[in-house]
């Protein structure tokens, strides 16, 4: 098999090295992508352990658990949370799009360089018939350029059919992280906005009861918020 597999890369031609260096870059390029998003932190994280977090950021660990401090401590109204989640997502998501971009490259350009693999073979046939003659030498000629033409393309093709599938698995791991960063960002704010209220609404958390007993008022019940 590693006989036959040396023959047809070597009846390919030169092309077959250019196809060799595409090939590795994509997939050392795709692995360490996906490599890298698959071991963020928020993906083996219960929801209720980072919204735990978010209540008491001190307790936070890791990645998600430095998001959370940046994000809320001295942070002195919603906006500025805002604007520090834009920051983390500013930080965190242009260098997954500019290897995807760049993961895209590698894949279109792999069957490319197989048609010129194929313009050059197909060239060295042409010349074979316009040497004209006969006997086995233009025979042997006209087989080194059809297989010229026909193996670049087909390799080129093997190259970039499983980059297709890389990149897809890579986008969506990018949308989820996004996700998260969305859903992080959108329950920091109102975790945020709850302790806002409170302060107001502890005066009237009770008013008086006939008997000289106290008894919270509804306003202030819907008001407090539940402990977690």
């Amino acid at each position: 098999m590693i006989e036959r597999i040396l023959h047809i890369w070597s009846a390919g031609g030169w092309v077959m090295w250019p196809l060799l260096a595409l090939a590795l870059m994509m997939f050392f390029t795709a692995v360490r992508l996906w490599r890298n998003l698959a071991a963020r932190q928020y993906r083996r994280l219960p929801e209720e352990t980072w919204k735990l977090w978010v209540r008491k950021p001190e307790k936070g660990e890791g990645e998600v658990g430095e998001i959370i401090r940046y994000a809320l401590e001295e942070a002195r109204s919603t906006r500025d949370i805002n604007s520090r989640f834009a920051e983390v997502t500013a930080l965190t998501l242009p260098p997954i799009d500019r290897q995807l971009q760049l993961l895209g490259t590698f894949v279109a350009a792999a069957p490319l360089v197989g048609l010129l693999g194929t313009v050059f073979g197909m060239l060295v046939t042409f010349q074979a018939l316009a040497a004209g003659g006969g006997g086995g030498k233009v025979t042997e000629a006209m087989a080194a350029g059809i297989s010229q033409a026909l193996f670049p393309p087909e390799v080129g093709l093997c190259i970039a059919l499983p980059g297709l599938v890389f990149i897809q698995v890579i986008r969506r791991q990018r949308r989820e992280l996004e996700a998260f960063l969305a859903h992080l960002e959108s329950y920091a704010v109102q975790w945020f906005r709850t302790k806002a209220v409170c302060p107001q609404a502890a005066p009237a958390a009770t008013t008086a009861a006939p008997g000289g007993d106290r008894a919270e008022s509804p306003a202030a019940l819907s008001a407090t918020p539940v402990a977690a």
